[in-house]
């Protein structure tokens, strides 16, 4: 992340910005940001702090503490990072400073997006450019824009073209510096999404801007995709080794796609999972360091009082649970680092799954162990949060995410049994109305409040199939927890009957539907036809691979419209 200086010069009085002072101690401190010598940065901030400070220049100040939070960052000391954000933001509140609560809000932003959760990152942004707006500061806003769209590209490009186009209008109006950087972003984006006639257009218009003396933060960029497109893929990659760094990964596999040469696509692709691993395994053993640290504090407080002997105990024993998930889910990314490199093997003639595969993959696993992290910091400090019902809320949450992993891990293992497993054992005697009635008062916990599960059944309660009890379980949860994501009023019903040869239960629901042309489709692996809705695109063709296997069929009924109903046939063995 770059210094952001900007602010505090835009706003210091002529009066001191000028003096030898503020620009020997500005200077001091802005060279050990560049060369990241944290023994020089934090004095040298301190000091241009409280000089600030007996400016009474609070934007200055408040810029300042952004970069402090900036350069922990850059130092991958995310947990630190945090906990100064958070004391930024507790600050400004307590001294009534709306003007200046942006900033926080901002990092954030970014603190979220670092940590992977980019749906949290975007709406923090949002919140701070509409806190900018109010405040009247326009001319800070096109960076906040340009966050956002580096989120938005990959899932929502329509959505990325209009914020480019809102933060050109805002910079033509109040900052013109910046609206060459924001043409040439939207530039590098038409390659990455194959408008080449767009791209060249683009390029060209940036060579002029170069030529009339203009720069851009994105013009290497730019150059190393013009290579890839004249064919000179190899000069392409070495320009991306040399000018992007370890952002320039994404830009080579990239590169080697277009070129078709998937052999070295897959090991540029292995080198970006390792990257991104050992910058994961920094984060989490800076974040261990200041557990520690807060565990330490707290035992020197229990000491003092007995009631914050009472508080630490709850807290280590939280602290100890997220340690335990933190080693568990470290594990399972080993473990799903291996699967993913076969998935991109089998992928590589389609191209969108394999996308669709990796991005799923990193949300589903990043979203529910941001939030147990998250609450497990909270409920580590006592100070926040001293009601026991909210921190009894917090471990609820905290297990229906770790829940939420498990889910996650079994649609995995469920995909290897498939492929493994060649005959299904197939001798439980079960009762087909004691199992269904089991299942809708298990998933009647789960849905939202307001929907009605119905059950209804032609059946005895004595008939009895011979099959796999475990698969059928499997099929039909998996059914029913497709059916409570898409539903948000109405019902859900499970319904069965049989013909004599055949048993027919069908799972049945007022959601939002599934389009005739989609009826097959979503019985491939890893779509999802709402990219929003949880899970990886696994389920039902999990439920259809397993009833293939017990000899029977999963299907969608094309035929009903006020929702979804998914109809599971098996035979009735003698």
């Amino acid at each position: 992340m770059a210094l952001t200086l900007s602010g505090s010069i835009l706003y210091a009085t002529e009066d001191y910005k000028s003096s030898a002072e503020y620009t020997a101690l500005r200077d001091s401190m802005s060279h050990a940001f560049n060369d990241g010598d944290s023994a020089r940065f934090f004095p040298a901030l301190k000091n241009l702090q409280s000089y600030l400070l007996k400016q009474k220049d609070m934007h200055a100040y408040y810029t300042q503490r952004c970069n402090e939070i900036v350069f922990l960052m850059n130092q991958q000391r995310i947990y630190e990072a945090y906990k100064c954000a958070q004391v930024m933001a507790k600050e400004l509140r307590e001294k009534k400073l709306d003007k200046e609560m942006y900033m926080a809000v901002n990092m954030l932003g970014h603190i979220n997006r670092y940590c992977g959760n980019e749906k949290k990152a975007k709406e923090c942004w949002y919140e701070a450019l509409s806190m900018m707006e109010e405040q009247g500061y326009y001319s800070n806003m096109p960076p906040i824009y340009m966050n956002i769209v580096n989120v938005a590209l990959d899932n929502n490009p329509a959505e990325a073209d209009s914020l480019l186009e809102r933060a050109k209008c805002i910079a033509e109006k109040h900052s013109k510096e910046r609206v060459f950087d924001i043409v040439t972003r939207r530039t590098a984006s038409y390659f990455t999404r194959g408008d080449m006639d767009k791209f060249l257009e683009g390029y060209k218009a940036y060579k002029e801007g170069e030529a009339r003396g203009e720069s851009s933060v994105h013009g290497r960029l730019l150059e190393v995709y013009y290579q890839c497109y004249l064919g000179n893929t190899d000069e392409a990659v070495k320009m991306a080794r040399e000018d992007l760094g370890d952002e320039g990964l994404d830009a080579i596999v990239m590169i080697y796609e277009k070129a078709g040469r998937w052999k070295e696509a897959y090991e540029a692709l292995k080198q970006d999972y390792a990257t991104s691993d050992s910058i994961d395994n920094v984060v989490l053993t800076n974040s261990m360091l200041g557990i520690r640290e807060q565990v330490r504090m707290y035992e020197m407080e229990r000491e003092a009082s007995n009631t914050k002997m009472i508080t630490l105990t709850a807290t280590m024993g939280a602290l100890l649970l997220l340690l335990m998930a933190l080693f568990y889910i470290v594990q399972a990314r080993k473990r799903h680092t291996l699967e993913l490199e076969k998935a991109y093997k089998r992928a590589m003639e389609s191209e969108e799954m394999k996308r669709a595969f990796i991005r799923n993959i990193s949300h589903e696993i990043r979203t529910p162990l941001n939030i147990i992290s998250g609450f497990a910091q909270v409920i580590a400090n006592p100070d926040l949060v001293e009601n026991v019902s909210d921190r009894q809320h917090m471990a609820e949450v905290m297990q229906q995410n770790a829940q939420r992993m498990t889910q996650l891990i079994d649609e995995i293992i469920g995909l290897s049994l498939i492929e493994s497993t060649k005959k299904m054992n197939q001798e439980d005697h079960t009762h087909i109305n004691s199992l269904l009635r089991s299942l809708i008062k298990h998933h009647a916990k789960e849905v939202l409040p307001g929907i009605e599960m119905k059950f209804e059944t032609t059946l005895s309660d004595s008939f009895t199939l011979r099959t796999n009890k475990n698969m059928l379980k499997r099929i039909l949860n998996s059914l029913l927890d497709n059916a409570r994501k898409y539903t948000i009023e109405g019902y859900i019903k499970l319904s069965a009957e049989s013909d004599g040869r055949m048993l027919s239960i069908s799972v049945e629901d007022t959601g939002s539907g599934i389009p005739a042309k989609e009826a097959e489709h979503v019985f491939e692996r890893f779509v999802k036809l709402d990219s929003f809705k949880e899970g990886i695109g696994l389920g039902l063709p999990l439920s259809r691979k397993f009833a293939e296997q017990l000899g029977g069929t999963v299907t969608l009924d094309t035929k009903y419209t006020k929702g979804a109903r998914f109809i599971v046939r098996l035979p009735i063995h003698t």
